[in-house]
This record gives C-alpha cells, structure tokens and sequence, in this order.
C-alpha cells in the first residue's frame, strides 16, 4: 500500500509535540502510513452509516464529530485526506468536501495524540530524536488499553 499523505505536513505535527526533539524521517512515514490505515477506516465506517441513511455521500456527521476546524487552519491537507477516504469505500460513494475537512480535523487530532506520545517514549528511553519504533511502541502498549 503506498502512503497517499505527504510526508511533511505528518513532520510539522510531530514537530510541534516534540518540544526540541529531532523528528527522524522514518518517524513521520510511520505516523503517515498509521494515520492512512486510521483514516480509510473511518471512512468505510462513515461509508456504513450513509448508506444506512440511504446516501451514497459521505457527510460530516457520519464521522461522529461536532464543530470542524477550518481547512486553513489545518496541517494536514485535504486533497490527499480525500484519497485516504477513499481507499477501502465503493467508487460510488461521494466525500463531500465538508466531511474531507472533518475527516482531515480527526485525522490531525489523532497525529496530535501519537506524536505526543511517541516525543514522551522518545525521552523516557534517554534520546534526543522521535523515531519509527517511538509510533510503533506506542500502537503496540495502546492495544493493552
């Protein structure tokens, strides 16, 4: 599976929790590929509940969010966040341009909470330098919880 978000923006989000730490590359193409899998999943379940209501077009409210950020004030950009949507739906769905922003506003709250974590597992082990095994041990204790 290619990542379809760039990496830089995922860099900038980890970068403002970091607090001083260096981001490793590895680091942000990891929470890349770990936010991509998240988003596509939460777009079939949005998928499910459209066509529950009996839509084939993806709103913001079968993301189960209130109140969306502006798509300007966003790290993550919309257009590849559309393509993540899209990955796992049926090509005749519709993601109205709406719920790609709500769905990019999730997507970076979650970056938000893994990087936050991944800085803390990066200083708890004594290093200067968020790394791929910072996101990937913090997926592996969030299973335990």
């Amino acid at each position: 599976m290619s990542v379809e978000l760039p990496f830089a923006p995922v860099d900038s989000v980890i970068r403002r929790n970091a607090g001083g730490l260096r981001v490793s590359a590895e680091a942000a193409e990891e929470l890349a590929r770990r936010i991509q899998e998240y988003g596509a999943r939460l777009a079939a379940d949005a998928a499910e509940t459209a066509t529950a209501d009996g839509r084939k077009t993806l709103m913001p409210e079968d993301f189960d969010t209130e109140g969306v950020r502006d798509k300007d004030e966003l790290e993550l950009p919309v257009a590849p966040v559309d393509r993540i949507a899209r990955l796992d739906i049926d090509d005749s769905y519709r993601v109205a341009m709406d719920a790609r922003v709500a769905l990019a506003d999730i997507l970076e709250a979650y970056a938000d909470d893994v990087a936050a974590a991944a800085a803390t597992l990066a200083r708890h082990a004594d290093r200067r330098t968020i790394k791929a095994e910072d996101v990937e041990t913090y997926f592996e204790l969030r299973q335990y919880y």
